[in-house]
Order: structure tokens, then sequence, then C-alpha cells
């Protein structure tokens, strides 16, 4: 009798594990060549921006067999620096000065915890934790964004992040020996869409 109780006790354990690994199946996902990353400034004379497509991202993403996001275990973003590109390559190349990029090729933000809300019907609200890494500094923030997932169980997510650049020793560009300065307070926005690879 207990030997049966207890392959009765091991095979609902078993049955158990298998069912719950079916309802739930962690899949990577990148981006393949869908990303676009928007910094936006201000200075004394103007608003500008620098826009880049180049950059890489992927995630793994815990997504029930019914379709819905259970969670997020995995966020790395890289951009190199110098992908971004503004109206002028005149102020392009101090953006890259400040940004010492000839030492510090990419930008860079891995996640260490992610947090997953539902957000209305397919869409999600997604913080994260972790580490921006800009030029020589890398420092802990935290890091909001609106996700959606689409029938093929793609994800897109967008959202923005406001810095200062001297936080990350990078010294505000300005051009014309300093006549046009631009303020240090920038904002990050991102819009990256992801497939299961």
């Amino acid at each position: 009798m207990k030997t049966l109780a207890r392959t009765t006790i091991l095979f609902l354990a078993l049955f158990l594990t298998f069912t719950l690994s079916i309802a739930h199946a962690q899949t990577k996902h990148e981006s393949a060549g869908s990303v676009k990353l928007v910094i936006k400034g201000t200075s004394n004379v103007h608003d500008w921006d620098m826009k880049s497509d180049q950059g890489s991202c992927s995630s793994v993403f815990d997504i029930t067999k019914a379709g819905t996001l259970n969670g997020v275990s995995y966020i790395n973003f890289t951009v190199p620096a110098e992908s971004l590109k503004s109206f002028s390559t005149y102020m392009d190349k101090h953006a890259y000065e400040a940004l010492n990029t000839d030492k510090y090729n990419n930008i860079s933000f891995t996640a260490s915890s992610i947090n997953v809300k539902p957000n209305g019907g397919t869409g999600y609200l997604l913080t994260a934790k972790g580490k921006l890494t800009i030029s020589s500094v890398t420092k802990d923030v935290v890091i909001t964004a609106t996700g959606n997932m689409h029938a093929d169980k793609s994800i897109r997510y967008t959202g923005a992040y406001k810095l200062k650049m001297t936080d990350y020793n990078v010294q505000p560009p300005g051009i014309m020996e300093g006549a046009v300065k631009s303020d240090d307070f920038i904002t990050v926005k991102f819009d990256l869409l992801l497939r299961s690879i």
C-alpha cells in the first residue's frame, strides 16, 4: 500500500511538472533590424536629435500556451555610439568626441530584474531595473516601457528615459566655439520589435 501511495505521489509530481512546462515556455526573442533609437535634446539655439536604427536587443520571454506574456527574465540592448546621426556631420563629430567613442564604442543596457503587468488587451507595462553604460560610466537605472504582443508572438516595446549627460562623464557638446551649447538633460526614446528565434 505504501509503495502504491509513493508511486501515485511521484506520478502526480511528474505530471504537474510536465503540465507546467507545457503551459509556460521561455522563448528567446531578438530584434531583426527593427530597432529605433532617438536621443532628443535642447540647446540655447534650437532643439536637436540624433537617431539610430543599428542597435540590437535580445530578451527571454515567458509566454503561456494561451499566448500571454507571463514574465521577462532577460533584456540586453546595445547600440554603436557612432551609429547615432543628427542633421549635421559637424554636430555628430562633436557628439562622438563628448562620448569618447574612440575608447567606448557602445551604449548598452542590461536588465537584472523585470516586472511585467497587464496594460489592457494585448498590452503590458514593463519595469526593468538594470545597468546603463554610456562612455566610461555604468549606473543603476529603472526604465519603463509599454509592450504589445502581436498575433505571431513578436513583441514591440517602446519607452523613454531622461538622463543628465554629465552623470556619465559626458560634457554637453557645443559647436561654433561654444556659441551653440547643448543642455545637460537628454531624453532617450526607443522602439524595439523582437521576434522569436
